[in-house]
């Protein structure tokens, strides 16, 4: 598990750099992206192996984000973790539907965050272990 790259898509520096913490201790190397254009672009350029985002992004939405993800073969099997303040109801059925993996309520309980990213990451593993 360890040097698995984790791209952190959140406004807030005080969260990418909370959420960061967490998953460093666990041995995972992260990146952040601000707004929903550097999400897409840090996606490409530095081939996370699972994605944390936000869904309240300045000049988007996570869901598109999330949408613009999934569409691009590239980044589609990249496990999407949904981290969010917004009420769950509604906007957890809708980011599974868009294919995120998980949705996390902020603010984020430590071990529930690493247990998703661990599961998030074996899933995977195992999917592409599958279609290989």
């Amino acid at each position: 598990m360890a040097h698995e790259k984790i791209l952190i898509v959140d406004d807030s520096a005080d969260t990418r750099l909370l959420l960061s913490l967490r998953l460093k201790a666990r041995g995972y190397e992260t990146a952040y992206a601000a707004d929903a254009l550097e999400a897409i672009m840090m996606a490409h350029r530095y081939a996370p192996n699972a994605i944390l985002l936000d869904l309240g992004l300045p000049g988007s939405s996570g869901f598109l984000v999330l949408e613009r993800l999934k569409s691009v073969a590239a980044l589609a099997s990249i496990p999407v973790v949904i981290v969010s303040a917004e009420e769950p109801g509604v906007a957890r059925s809708r980011a599974l539907a868009l294919g995120a993996v998980a949705f996390l309520q902020k603010p984020v309980v430590p071990h529930i965050l690493v247990e998703t990213v661990d599961k998030a990451l074996a899933q995977s593993q195992h999917l592409k272990k599958i279609a290989s």
